[in-house]
Order: C-alpha cells, then structure tokens, then sequence
C-alpha cells in the first residue's frame, strides 16, 4: 500500500514538470489511480473511500481562515493600483540617493514596506521594475546589481507579514498535522517578523559593501537633483508617503497581534484600508474596483482549484498508508530530526526550480508533517523555514517567477543572463539566512 502511494506521488510530480495543470493533474491523476487500485486491489481501496472526498472539499471550502487569502490578494491589488509604490520610491531614492548604492538601499526598504502592506510578489515586483529599474539604470548602476535589488526585493512579500504564502503553510500543516498540531497564521505571522526584517537589513548589508568595493556600479544621485527635489514640499511627500502604509501595517498586523483581530478579520479591515488609501491617493474609481475584483477572483479561483486538487491528492495518499509508510522509512533509516529537515530543506529547494510555491505547499508539506510530528519538531518553526526556503523559489532559475515579472517590464538592453547572474547574491543571502534560523531558532519567539 505505501508503495503504491509513493508511485502515486512521484506520478503526480513528474505530470506537473512536465506543464500539466497543477489543479487538475492533483485532482484527476488521484481520482484516476484510486479507480485503478480499487478494481485491481479491492482489498487495499475500495469505492465507498470516494464518499469522503465530498465532506473534504466542504471542509475546505468553508475553511474560515482561508477566507483571509482572497482579502489579502485584493489589498495588495488595490495598493498596487493606488500609486503608493511610486511616491514611496521616490522619497526614499532621496532620502538614500547621495550614498553609493542609495537608490539600491531605497528599493530594498520600499520593497519591504510593500510586503507588509501587500504581500503579493507580482506586484511589487512589477511595479518597482517600471518605476526604479529605468532610473537606475540612467544613473549608471550596473544590470546585475539592479535586477537583483529589484528581483530579491520584490520577494520580500513572501516572509513579512502579512503574506498568503503564512496563510497557506499554517493552514496545510494544521490539517495535515497528526495528534491535533496546530499552527495558527497570527502565531506564523508574529514567528516570521524578525527573520523577515533582518533578512532586510542583509540585503543592504550586503549593497553598503559591494557598493564599498565597486562604487561604479551604483554612482550617487547628484546633490543638485535632491536639492531641487526638496524645494517642493518634501516634508509634506515624506510624511504622506510613510504615513499612509504605515497606517494599513499597523491596522492589519496590529489587529491581529493585539488580540483585537482574527488574521482573516484582519484581512478584511485591510481589503477596505487600501481602498481608503487609493481614495486618498486620487485613483479610485469603479473602474479600478473592477478590475481589482477580476483580478481578485482570477487568482483566488486558481489558488482554490489547486486546494481542491491537493485534498483530493492527500485523501488518497493517506488512504494508501503514504504518511505511514513514510513516517516507517525515516524511522527505520534512524534519521535525527535535524537530519530529516536538513533533507526536506533540499528537497523544497531544489523543487523551487520547477514548481511554484504553491504547489509545492499542497504537495510536500502534507507529506512531510506527519514524520515531523512523529519526529516531535517544533512545526511553527518548520514552517517558518518552510517559507524562507519557498521564497527562493521566486528568485532559482529556470522557472523563478520574480526573474519572469522583472523581465517582462524591463527594457529590452537587459537580457536575462543579466537577471540571473544579478539574483545569485542575494539567493546567497537567503540561504545563509536559512541556515542561521536553523541555527537559532529563539529568533522566531522575540515577539512571541
């Protein structure tokens, strides 16, 4: 029967690299395979285990918490749309601009307050990638370092608060946890702000000195401009541009860390701040509501479809004894807890090359949490580390989606050899940073 699962497993995976849809590859293999070992093997599987599927799919759909992604999507659509990236980068690349790598420095801090405002990687991405990559490339900084500024950046939206990829991973461990494990988002969120601002602080740690080394790359704003700049009501720029998102970070995250708050009550008081916001701004109209909305449900619908095909997925794995047979193989192989994370922390990594995110959490992680329950591991640190590693999956190449958004916006000089061989630092970073939360794991608790 564990066989059997596994095949089912590595079935699946090999569909999805070779581009079949994730949805219904998930939903359709498993519903095909299970037919096929219930005719051949009546005694392993049989045809009443298909009247479960319905109440999972109920389950799933009426998942409460899960309601907080679509109101998270359509908040950072409608931010995107409400011109704050634009302004925020503008006053921050005065602010830093008369430093070597200032314009660098700024992206990387506007990159994280629209994590923490929005955190959809396409996006930030996309929207820094029109906004600052044409500047800096006409203020002479080398390709490399600002495609990979702007790439790692745009990523950022994966580990800060608040961010789908939490909500997802709290909710696939908690139902695919063994002996009642809970993982719920507010802890997730509260674990992962620390790693996610010092991750920040390395990626500019890492421009002050390669800008130190090799200051050609990321000349100075020329003081003439910034002075001419701050003529015309900089403070009152500065104030209106820190202000308003500061204003949704703390109405969404201090909600919710506060106890006032629920994250998917939270989600919603942020789906109407940024409307505020765009109001604010002057760009709202029913025009942009639409076409927020549409792009709201686009995304929600996928995202869901792929759900719906993960439990399918799960419900026969488990059926086939998978998690049993898996938990009996690490522990007949007399692997450390240490040594089996160590493990999956590859395999998530290298898996980030093909897939996406979002596979890979409806995929792995329900096959992995019961042997880290077995295991006895922490598993709001596992999930911690979960999400640090998928945000690599944005940045690896061939299939890093950060890489395609950037590309997509950039001016044709910049080829992708440039993009990818700017993203190696900072996928650098991460790993190193990966490796330190490995290491330390109270840095998780701070605000605990």
């Amino acid at each position: 029967m564990g066989a059997l699962a596994i095949l089912l497993f590595v079935l699946v995976f090999i569909l999805i690299l070779r581009g079949y849809p994730v949805a219904f590859t998930l939903g359709g293999v498993s519903v095909l395979f299970c037919l096929v070992v219930c005719i051949l093997f009546p005694d392993v599987m049989r045809f009443a285990d298909f009247k479960l599927l319905p109440s999972r799919f109920m389950g799933t759909i009426n998942n409460y918490v899960l309601m907080a992604v679509p109101l998270f999507i359509f908040m950072g659509i409608m931010l995107e749309k409400s011109g704050l990236a634009e302004s925020l980068l503008e006053t921050m690349a005065i602010l830093f601009g008369k430093f070597h790598g200032g314009l660098a420095i700024s992206v990387v801090v506007v990159g994280a307050l629209l994590a923490a405002s929005t955190g959809i990687v396409g996006a930030t991405v996309v929207t820094m990638g029109l906004i600052s990559l044409p500047t800096m490339l006409k203020r002479g900084y080398k390709p490399e370092l600002a495609t990979g500024v702007i790439a790692s950046s745009g990523t950022l939206g994966q580990i800060i608060p608040p961010s789908v990829v939490l909500v997802l991973l709290a909710d696939t461990i908690s139902s695919s946890s063994r002996g009642g494990v809970q993982v719920d988002v507010g802890s997730m969120f509260q674990a992962a702000m620390l790693p996610g601002v010092l991750l920040v602080l390395a990626y500019i740690i890492y421009i002050v000195f390669i800008t130190k080394k090799h200051p050609e790359w990321a000349p100075p704003i020329p003081q003439d401009e910034i002075d001419a700049y701050k003529l015309s009501g900089f403070v009152g720029k500065l104030i209106k541009a820190f202000v308003l998102p500061m204003f949704l970070i703390v109405a969404v995250l201090g909600s919710i860390f506060a106890g006032f708050a629920s994250p998917t009550e939270a989600a919603a008081v942020g789906a109407l701040g940024a409307i505020i916001l765009t109001v604010i701004q002057r760009k709202f109209s029913m025009s942009i509501l639409h076409e927020v909305m549409q792009e709201t449900m686009k995304l929600t619908a996928m995202v869901f479809f792929i759900l719906l095909g993960a439990t399918t997925f799960t419900m026969v794995f488990r059926t086939l004894g998978g998690d049993d047979y898996l938990v009996s193989l690490i522990t007949s192989a007399n692997l450390s807890p240490m040594m089996f994370l160590a493990l999956v922390m590859v395999i998530l990594f290298v898996a980030g090359f093909f897939i996406d995110f979002i596979e890979i959490i409806f995929i792995i992680v329900p096959v992995v949490t019961p042997i880290f329950n077995v295991l006895e591991v922490d598993m709001l640190w596992v999930g911690i580390l979960m999400a640090m590693n998928l945000q690599t999956s944005f940045l690896t190449p061939p299939f890093g989606f950060s890489l395609f958004y950037l590309k997509g916006v950039a001016p044709p000089s910049i080829t992708t050899a440039q993009i990818y061989k700017g993203i190696i630092p900072f996928i650098i970073i991460q790993i190193l940073f990966l490796i330190t939360l490995i290491l330390f794991p109270n840095l998780l608790y701070v605000f605990k």
